[in-house]
């Protein structure tokens, strides 16, 4: 009984943390959106889910490039 239940609160769980985006951070918005990217109910829901995750992830450095200075030199 349990199972049924499940995806429905997580799902739930993922759509409140979308719809305050601005009050969360990226770790727990990059979850959420992978839960509806996954279990989304519509097609569309997961799309944007999927266009959030773009979004997310072009606010964060590279970790692996280099560091630059303001002239595009490497710093070591």
């Amino acid at each position: 009984m349990h199972t049924s239940i499940w995806p429905a609160d997580r799902l739930a769980e993922a759509r409140a943390v979308i719809a305050d985006v601005a009050h969360h951070g990226d770790h727990l918005i990059r979850l959420a959106c992978n839960v509806l990217v996954q279990h989304g109910e519509t097609e569309q829901e997961r799309e944007d889910a999927r266009i959030l995750l773009v979004v997310i992830d072009a606010r964060q450095p590279t970790r692996s490039a280099p560091q630059r200075d303001h002239d595009g030199e490497v710093v070591r």
